[in-house]
């Protein structure tokens, strides 16, 4: 079954002669990846010339290419009416506020009820696009702003521009200690090497850069803009654990429970009941994919996350006006 299928069609130039077929065919379709372009020669739905050849044949120059873009289903997720905060819309992007505790994509133990159902009911076509257009994800317990591509142009192209660090991604994030200064995490991240849940510091990770900022420093805890250079699995949580800094409520990397001294009630239950990591991305800017024009969009804190911050202001407060 296919989600839709139109015919493309360019002419080599001249200059082009005695190359690649393949290198070719990216150069006049850049709205669709390599291997997705390889994939269509392969089956024959990119011919020059009305003939099927090979991705390595090279080409003369003058022929006429022709494109079968045929976009079969990729994502067999149901539907479900799970409503959405839609930020930003257009025929090709959605940007979304993530509540926390929605699960991005559908897995073990998540079989429905994730932000993919809920898109393939916004948008049925979306099941024509990889993970149903999404090309960045937020862990379950994180909250805030994503982008998700309704066109395979338009994902081609927002993987593009992640994958050249050119997505500005800030986060809201409190953690443990009262931090005096921001900087930059600059370790590698790879999977734990026993703990396949979790994500670690190794020297033979990926690249991974954070950088981060103080917004609001109390007696023992900070809240820290941090701005994302890389965007690896936990990123930030990992970083900010790495530091000695974890978020607080981090189930996974998190450390004990940290009070200052003679903290409020309202303090004390705000910590203790903070389930989540204290996690949200606040601020998405990327180019538009087709019209090239910033895209800014902005998720309010959530509920939750603003009472935390409250509570550690009206303590270190009330600690400064008593001297303590």
């Amino acid at each position: 079954m296919s989600g839709s299928a139109q015919t493309l069609s360019a002419t080599v130039p001249d200059s082009s002669a005695g190359r690649r077929f393949d290198a070719v065919l990216a150069e006049l379709f850049p709205d669709y990846s390599r291997s997705r372009l390889s994939a269509w020669i392969k089956s024959g739905d990119a011919r020059l010339d009305g003939k099927e050849v090979r991705p390595r044949d090279p080409v003369r120059g003058g022929e006429t290419v022709t494109l079968a873009v045929v976009l079969e289903v990729q994502t067999h997720s149901q539907p479900e009416d799970i409503a959405l905060d839609v930020l930003y819309e257009d025929e090709h992007v959605f940007v979304i506020n993530k509540p926390a505790g929605l699960v991005v994509h559908p897995g073990a133990g998540n079989p429905a009820g994730t932000l993919v159902n809920a898109l393939l009911h916004r948008d049925p076509a979306l099941n024509a696009l990889p993970r149903a257009g999404i090309v960045h994800r937020l862990d379950k317990d994180t909250s805030g702003v994503m982008v998700v591509a309704r066109t395979l142009p338009a994902h081609t192209a927002l993987i593009e521009q992640l994958s050249s660090r050119e997505v500005h991604r800030q986060y809201l994030a409190v953690v443990v200690g009262a931090l005096v200064s921001g900087g930059t995490a600059n370790a590698p991240i790879e999977r734990h090497p026993r703990d396949r849940i979790r994500m670690a510091v190794r020297d033979d990770g990926k690249d991974a850069v954070t950088h981060f900022r103080l917004r609001e420093r109390f007696r023992a805890h900070t809240l820290l803009e941090c701005r994302l250079e890389t965007g690896r699995t936990h990123q930030i949580r990992v970083h900010m654990a790495h530091l000695k800094h974890p978020i607080i409520g981090d189930p996974l990397y998190g450390g004990p429970l940290k009070l200052p001294k003679g903290a409020t009630p309202e303090l004390i239950e705000a910590l203790r009941g903070f389930r989540r990591q204290a996690l949200h991305a606040e601020v998405l800017e990327f180019s538009h994919p087709v019209t090239g024009e910033a895209v800014r969009c902005s998720a309010p804190v959530p509920d939750d996350l603003r009472a935390l911050v409250r509570a550690l202001h009206d303590d270190a407060a009330l600690a400064k006006r008593d001297g303590r």
